[in-house]
């Protein structure tokens, strides 16, 4: 149970992801979900995929995340012809020092900007494995620590379109979430006339949050109670998975961590020290669904993973939120809903 000293950093931070939240929505417009489903994946130590067609701003939100901050970014371009050391970094020989020189990929950020991932072979893609899940890199057998915080926001094209490839299930597993950012609606599209009609609003952006406040941030995130209940209902969302006739590969291990964490980061920005049943319901479809791996009969119905994840929320028993005797908000307050509506297809 965190202490009186945790709750007390707890409420002071929230305001540090209030400036960001307002930052990111000046950029993009009519999609507060979508914004506050990126700050819990950064809040909760993960790594986010945006999946969408081109031009509905996947690129612009990933940009914007990270100028709000104050830290080190860096922009990835996948192309077909990219190479893994592209990504991890290279080892140099130096005539004068007659050794080798380690000269640093663009992995070596705070936030990694990855646009159109599943345009790179899977090869390339694979050389993200290490630096997502373990926040290093080895390269001629020596290990480098990459910094804190880390984080890859990355975008791709729906597999439908030409020119792509079709994430390996180890590199969509290490996502904490994927999101779509769909069509705005038509006030929010003249509004984005009106303010991306000139200037873009990314030139004038300027970090409204400095690294060491997110870190202290997420270190409070840490610190977020979830009861015992809470816990069993997420293994049990992530363990039906594993059983579902429709699927041929379910959740896995990772999965659960990945659901607890970003529902002690909901809980936070929300500003409750503790986790309800309310935000993992409202996450399951986001973390759960792009790790699901449908069987073919399903693919002939037409069934998505999206659906079944929705039908075992419905059928897995919410247990009841514990009575909590302090912390922040009612007891029993609805978490905010997620964005869950599969990718749109062309």
């Amino acid at each position: 149970m965190t202490t009186y000293d945790d709750r007390a950093s707890l409420t002071d931070l929230t305001a540090v992801v209030e400036r960001v939240r307002e930052s990111v929505e000046g950029v993009i417009e009519g999609k507060p979900e979508v914004v506050r489903l990126s700050l819990t994946v950064l809040l909760a130590e993960g790594h986010l995929l945006i999946e969408d067609v081109p031009g509905v701003g996947k690129t612009m939100l990933a940009k914007a995340l990270a100028r709000s901050i104050d830290c080190s970014v860096r922009r990835i371009q996948f192309t077909p012809d990219l190479l893994p050391s592209d990504i991890t970094g290279v080892s140099i020989w130096d005539q004068q020092r007659r050794d080798f020189e380690f000269k640093p990929g663009a992995i070596f950020a705070q936030v990694v900007i990855g646009d159109e991932i599943n345009r790179a072979s899977p090869k390339t893609q694979s050389a993200l494995l290490e630096s997502m899940e373990e926040r290093q890199v080895t390269i001629d057998g020596k290990t480098y620590e990459l910094p804190s915080p880390f984080m890859v926001v990355a975008t791709q094209n729906p597999v439908e379109m030409e020119g792509t490839y079709p994430l390996p299930e180890a590199q969509r597993d290490r996502f904490m979430a994927r999101v779509s950012v769909g069509y705005p609606s038509a006030e929010a599209e003249l509004q984005m006339l009106d303010v991306h009609g000139g200037v873009s609003p990314l030139e004038d952006l300027q970090p409204v949050a400095h690294a060491h406040e997110i870190l202290k941030l997420i270190e409070a995130v840490r610190g977020v109670h979830v009861a015992e209940p809470v816990r069993r209902y997420a293994v049990d969302l992530v363990g039906a998975t594993r059983t579902h006739p429709d699927l041929r590969l379910g959740a896995s291990p990772r999965a659960t961590l990945h659901l607890l964490r970003a529902a002690k980061a909901s809980a936070a920005l929300s500003g409750r020290e503790y986790a309800l049943p309310d935000d993992v319901q409202a996450l399951a479809v986001a973390v759960l669904a792009h790790r699901l791996l449908p069987t073919a009969q399903a693919q002939l119905n037409r069934r998505t993973a999206e659906q079944v994840v929705d039908e075992i929320l419905q059928r897995t028993p919410v247990p009841a939120s514990p009575q909590q005797q302090s912390g922040f908000g009612a007891v029993g307050r609805t978490a905010p809903t997620y964005p869950s509506h599969p990718p749109r297809r062309l």
